[in-house]
């Protein structure tokens, strides 16, 4: 993991603002977000400051550099503390961005009437979807496909006119794999 995304866990864990932390550590908030999306490198005075803000070690933030983990499991009972957003979906994935380079993966968990629009930014992708409990229609240029519990389906991505939609009455569970 590098030291941005690190910055940016430690960050919310404490439920700081990017104006919070960038005026403690006497920055601008723009090159805190920098940092943080690792656009930009801070000095180690300024990574000091940032990590006294925030009220972790820089010491042991810097240590954290490099390490990685290798596997991460969600538990079916996890699924039941889910938060939905105003959006009516959660996207709950198994690695930070700094591991998603070539394939990423995530839990789809979407409230029934609600949909998730086609991921950004991504040429010439492959998604699989399995639908895992639910009802799921998905939306490929002008085809429409009606999936249920136990169906899957793999697919090169078309961000023109694509969409994942809950069609059901309950909540749906969809795992969802794609190529970046």
């Amino acid at each position: 993991m590098n030291v941005g995304t690190l910055i940016r866990k430690c960050r919310k864990e404490r439920k700081l603002t990017l104006k919070v932390v960038a005026e403690k550590a006497s920055i601008s908030e723009g090159f805190l977000s920098q940092v943080e999306n690792d656009v930009n490198s801070p000095s180690v005075d300024t990574l000091i400051r940032i990590c006294n803000a925030i009220g972790v070690d820089a010491g042991h933030l810097i240590s954290q550099v490099g390490k990685r983990r290798e596997i991460v499991v969600i538990r079916k009972s996890e699924w039941e503390e889910i938060d939905f957003s105003h959006t009516g979906f959660v996207t709950r994935r198994f690695f930070s961005p700094d591991y998603r380079t070539v394939i990423d993966s995530a839990i789809l968990v979407v409230e029934p009437g609600k949909s998730i629009p086609a991921r950004k930014n991504v040429k010439n992708g492959q998604e699989v979807l399995c639908i895992l409990k639910g009802t799921i229609e998905l939306v490929l240029s002008d085809e429409v496909y009606a999936l249920i519990e136990g169906d899957c389906v793999h697919y090169f991505s078309n961000r023109d006119n694509e969409k994942i939609t809950n069609t059901g009455s309950t909540t749906s569970f969809v795992l969802w794999v794609g190529t970046m």
